[in-house]
């Protein structure tokens, strides 16, 4: 290529930009028409995700269900509520030990399966030791050579952490690896900001040519301060259920019980739940801004009433605040 044939990277750039802001999008609002349905659940680290979701998936097999649970958080933790605690070895690790001793992965090295469900667990490098985004990739592309794209399931469900500025994390939506998202969330503004990142990044990738919608939200550990509730209603997208802090869910949690069943209590809401997420279609959110976020909690509760206050050079520079003199020209008046 000669250099006169070089692209204009500025009117790329802006064209990119005008394309993104195209008024006239068309936003798929239909159920998922595919028999599997993939979708990808996301929220803050310990918001509740691998509960909601071991529950979730127990529930939809005891519907009769094939669903298939994958962990794409870097704890691997999303199984340890369906393994009874039991750690699952995950794909990553037993990849690279097999590697080592130039041995295949075999699907029963890292698939194990409960009350009709099969599940595992991607996981991520040692602590310090690598990317947990990047781990992710490499875990689907081991999952690719395993044959996900054949195997014949009605529900895929991913859990992922929900810091999608991260590319690793961000995957299913950048890639339309699924077809919906869900977000689970509770009345604290932490969990709700990262809901709010996880809607704009649908946004985006929308606007950039995608197809992953925003199916709802799982409200979760609800105490009835309603923050969450009003925030699916200002992103416009449903709430999918609304699992209560109550003492019972979190001893039963605790003990590794699953609670996802029609021989429990709380069976009615999760059997809810699992047609509510089968049935939602993607919808296109509305995301907040951090002050629209705020406003939805008590001033006194955020420090909504703060005033920025701009600093000065003099500020800065502290005890060094002695002016200096410019080096400006100045020229005497004529």
């Amino acid at each position: 290529m000669s250099l006169d044939e070089t692209p204009d990277v500025k009117t790329y750039d802006a064209k990119l930009r005008d394309e993104a802001a195209a008024p006239d999008l068309v936003i798929p609002q239909e159920a998922p028409t595919s028999k599997t349905q993939i979708i990808a659940i996301y929220g803050k680290g310990g918001i509740g995700k691998s509960f909601t979701l071991a529950n979730l998936s127990h529930m939809m097999a005891e519907q009769g269900k094939r669903v298939l649970l994958i962990g794409c958080d870097p704890k691997s933790d999303t199984t340890s509520l369906l393994f009874g605690g039991k750690a699952c070895p995950t794909i990553i690790e037993t990849s690279t030990a097999k590697g080592l001793s130039g041995e295949p992965v075999q699907i029963g090295d890292v698939c194990f399966k409960r009350g009709g469900v099969f599940a595992m667990e991607l996981g991520g490098p040692e602590v310090g030791r690598g990317c947990g985004g990047r781990g992710i990739i490499h875990g689907f592309e081991l999952l690719e050579k395993l044959g996900f794209h054949d195997w014949d399931f009605d529900y895929v469900l991913l859990d992922f952490l929900g810091d999608v500025v991260c590319g690793g994390f961000g995957l299913p939506i950048a890639r339309d690896m699924a077809q919906k998202v869900i977000v689970v969330a509770s009345n604290d503004l932490q969990s709700l900001y990262v809901a709010n990142n996880v809607c704009s990044a649908v946004q985006y990738f929308r606007k950039m040519g995608g197809n992953v919608g925003v199916a709802g939200m799982v409200i979760n550990k609800d105490d009835g301060a309603g923050q969450a509730q009003a925030f699916a209603q200002s992103v416009d997208i449903p709430v999918l259920a609304a699992i209560p802090a109550d003492d019972d869910l979190r001893r039963k949690s605790a003990a590794y019980e699953i609670v996802g069943t029609d021989a429990c209590q709380w069976g009615g809401l999760f059997a809810e739940l699992a047609e509510n997420v089968g049935l939602a279609p993607p919808v296109h959110p509305s995301p907040l801004t951090q002050d629209e976020l705020i406003a939805l909690f008590d001033g006194k509760e955020t420090g909504a009433d703060i005033v920025l206050e701009p600093a000065t050079d003099a500020d800065m520079r502290g005890k060094a605040a002695a002016p200096r003199e410019s080096l400006e020209v100045i020229y005497d008046e004529i």
